[in-house]
């Protein structure tokens, strides 16, 4: 599927073939899923580089920039964020020449729309501008996608927190780990896309095309800093999972403490009333070996109280730090 659309400071039009565009129009050419016949027609046409359609040909997803002969070359990406566990990245093939651009890329992108509307509602100034504008305009569009992806990111996070906290489950910290590894591969194509807007910007343009590109540079830089940030707010919910599930542990072992300690007693009593040579019915006579028991028991119990008391483990109060009293300024009689 191809689209064509046509255009000068007066008028937008679309054509059929891209042989009927007149020599003083800047031309746009949009291009869905090439067959290779198609390519090859519209590369004949307009002399495009070779080594640029391999590029294409091997469907290469690293955003990058080529100055050739007579026009330059451009991969950009285009980012879907589907769920905590998809990513969906389609790569956005890029021609400039001097009176059109030429963009290649799958049925998944849709660049028709929203060009369409920058030609005939939004933007009037663009039709007056050259090709580069254009040019310009779908490279901050697809960084403006990018904040989009970021903010399902932020949402995805969220959910995540408010489970960190209400629900801790083991599919949590799973998804935290994913959604990390996720950002550091949007962080690499950020970094890559900030390359190639920055050295857009070191190229000779006019003053209108360094305030397009500028406008471009900042959104991405502010991107990067955001996944940075958003690394850290992952780090942030992963600790405060690992708290919570701290504060159910505790909880279980109180629950078990206190039902031990109300069975220590019980036991303890069954323990020596079960000893073999006590007689229940005649307790004013108890055997020496009984007696010895108890003592030794006593003994026992006295010497780790006092053991875990010298090392502050039972019956230890915090002293509260009493603050120095200021020396009193003597007034001069």
């Amino acid at each position: 599927m191809q689209t064509i659309i046509a255009y000068n400071e007066n008028e937008v039009k679309e054509q059929k073939e891209f042989s009927n565009i007149e020599p003083m129009d800047k031309a746009w050419i949009d291009l869905i899923d090439p067959t290779d016949d198609m390519i090859k027609s519209i590369s004949a046409h307009f002399h495009l580089d070779q080594s640029a359609l391999n590029l294409f040909n091997s469907k290469s997803k690293k955003p990058q920039i080529r100055i050739l002969d007579e026009h330059t070359f451009t991969i950009l990406l285009d980012i879907k964020f589907k769920n905590s566990q998809t990513v969906v990245t389609e790569g956005v093939y890029l021609f400039c020449g001097k009176n059109w651009l030429i963009t290649i890329h799958s049925a998944e992108v849709d660049l028709t729309k929203s060009i369409r509307k920058l030609l005939e509602v939004e933007n009037k100034k663009l039709m007056i501008e050259s090709i580069e504008a254009l040019f310009y305009s779908v490279l901050s569009q697809l960084i403006d996608r990018y904040e989009q992806v970021l903010t399902a990111v932020e949402l995805t996070i969220t959910d995540l927190e408010e489970k960190a906290l209400s629900e801790p489950a083991r599919e949590t910290i799973q998804y935290l780990a994913t959604l990390s590894r996720q950002l550091i591969v949007f962080r690499r194509h950020f970094w890559r896309m900030r390359d190639v807007v920055n050295f857009l910007s070191h190229m000779e343009k006019d003053q209108n095309e360094v305030k397009y590109i500028q406008m471009a540079y900042d959104n991405i830089s502010h991107l990067v800093e955001l996944v940075e940030s958003y690394r850290d707010t992952i780090n942030s919910v992963r600790d405060l999972y690992i708290a919570n599930i701290s504060l159910e542990m505790n909880d279980t072992m109180r629950t078990l403490t206190i039902f031990a300690t109300i069975l220590l007693p019980l036991t303890l009593v069954a323990t020596i009333y079960g000893m073999n040579g006590l007689d229940l019915n005649s307790l004013s006579k108890l055997p020496s070996g009984f007696i010895i028991v108890i003592v030794t028991m006593i003994i026992i119990t006295g010497s780790l109280f006092f053991l875990f008391s010298k090392k502050k483990w039972i019956i230890f109060r915090r002293s509260k730090a009493l603050p120095k009293e200021l020396p009193k300024d003597n007034p001069k009689t």
